[in-house]
């Protein structure tokens, strides 16, 4: 392992930011607790996913572009501490950045490896086809922002699968770790909501904060990122941040907020705080090009005003599973979908799923019990091929209307299920723009007329 890929950046947004590395003390220590875990089989770093079959969406390909990844660590100033909505802190945001790499990079150059844990604190490590601290592509001077959010509790690296793809495509990704959010910092076990109202005031915030770091002047990658166009992908609680950061609002009522346990004499005072629109500020940023929310959460709970809904207009794609037991699929991601008042808005719906629709395939370390398991697995629904579905159409989708890439267009589909059916002369119908013949089974796609 190369020194450098032992080196974090760290970047503190404030009036005026400042950017350092770590001191080579830090980075020396790193090396030497690295190699004394190597031995564990948690730092065998594990590859996930099979070689690309022929029969996959064409989307879902690798583009032409080598991939690199960085770790930044910022600081967001002066935040309200969601532990008692009285007290400031600098907010510390962990971002997963993955980028065009510069077309002399080397496969033999160091490949990065995710390392998290799962819910119950099983420490798992990941392979992926990213190389680590590489230079990026000088010759690329304008590559959309997409901003990646995970869900309640997860953390970065849960669509790394995604954000290596859009990366390859010509696309610079930046996936969070949402503070009070992760696996790390909840015990699910024992508290599972803890962090649930740092995240109801904080998903929003957070994602508007990154898109406001990484084009600051100075950023790192700010000469690479096109300073005007970026999107948000949001699961779940990344999805319900997602309506709010691009323009929705929240309206949480007292009663909502005494069923989380808050005293009733300080609920209406904190149901408040929480209503709240476009991340907190006065109107969404007009940076905000496009949205996607996968299995959104929020809709059957009421949270999210319907007229702020109705008055996003950017392109919007939801995806959610008609089976879905925590976000709730009828009253809760395709109300959703119909309250979008967007004129390209969309929604992809995994028939029989539930909410598991947008992670990574499962750990081998999370098959030991089902709090773990339960975080990935979909029973009707082969892991490995939702995260094909989801790069073919979440790049189909975005080259359109972020890089206004008119091929793009036709792989969203115009007819409503993906299932061909045998006509009158024995043929099958035609399949799904992308996909191989006979693939496509279990999908219906929803478009705004």
């Amino acid at each position: 392992m190369t020194l450098r890929s032992q080196l974090s950046k760290r970047l503190t947004a404030s009036h005026s930011t400042s950017f350092s590395l770590k001191t080579l003390v830090l980075a020396a220590l790193g090396a030497i607790s690295l190699i004394t875990t190597q031995a564990s089989s948690a730092q065998i770093a594990e590859q996930l996913f099979s070689s690309q079959p022929t029969a996959t969406p064409k989307l879902a390909s690798s583009g032409g572009y080598a991939v690199g990844v960085q770790t930044l660590e910022l600081s967001n100033p002066n935040q309200v501490n969601a532990k008692d909505f009285q007290s400031v802190y600098d907010r510390p945001i962990t971002v997963e950045v993955w980028y065009p790499a510069a077309p002399k990079a080397k496969t033999s150059e160091v490949k990065a490896v995710y390392r998290d844990q799962t819910r119950s604190g099983k420490p798992f490590s990941l392979q992926g086809e990213a190389i680590r601290d590489t230079n990026e592509n000088s010759e690329l001077k304008s590559a959309p922002l997409v901003i990646l959010s995970h869900g309640y509790t997860g953390y970065r690296s849960m669509m790394f699968y995604l954000g290596e793809h859009l990366a390859s495509h010509g696309y610079v990704v930046a996936a969070i770790d949402h503070t009070d959010s992760t696996n790390k910092d909840i015990d699910f076990a024992k508290n599972g909501g803890a962090g649930f109202p740092s995240t109801l005031y904080n998903r929003a915030r957070d994602q508007q904060f990154v898109l406001q770091a990484l084009t600051r002047s100075g950023a790192p990658f700010s000469e690479l990122i096109d300073q005007d166009t970026a999107a948000i992908v949001g699961y779940s609680m990344g999805g319900y941040g997602a309506l709010n950061t691009v323009g929705g609002c929240y309206k949480f009522s007292k009663e909502f907020v005494q069923g989380m346990g808050v005293p009733s004499e300080q609920s209406d005072a904190l149901s408040k705080v929480l209503s709240s629109c476009s991340a907190g500020r006065e109107k969404a940023d007009s940076r905000w090009k496009a949205m996607i929310a996968f299995a959104p959460w929020g809709g059957e709970q009421g949270v999210h005003q319907a007229q702020s809904l109705a008055n996003i207009n950017i392109p919007s794609l939801i995806v959610g599973g008609d089976y879905d037991d925590v976000s709730g699929y009828e009253n809760g991601i395709k109300k959703l979908y119909e309250q979008l008042g967007s004129e390209h808005k969309y929604l992809l719906v995994y028939q029989n799923a539930r909410h598991n629709i947008v992670a990574h395939p499962a750990p081998k370390a999370a098959f030991d019990n089902d709090l773990d398991l339960g975080h990935y697995f979909e029973p009707a629904w082969n892991s490995e091929t939702i995260t094909r579905i989801n790069k073919h159409m979440v790049l189909a989708f975005l080259n359109t209307h972020l890089k206004n890439d008119v091929q793009a267009t036709k792989y969203l589909p115009t007819r409503e299920f993906a299932t061909q059916t045998k006509q009158a002369d024995g043929k099958l119908t035609e399949p799904w723009p992308g996909f191989p013949n006979r693939w496509g089974v279990g999908l219906q796609f929803l478009r705004s007329k």
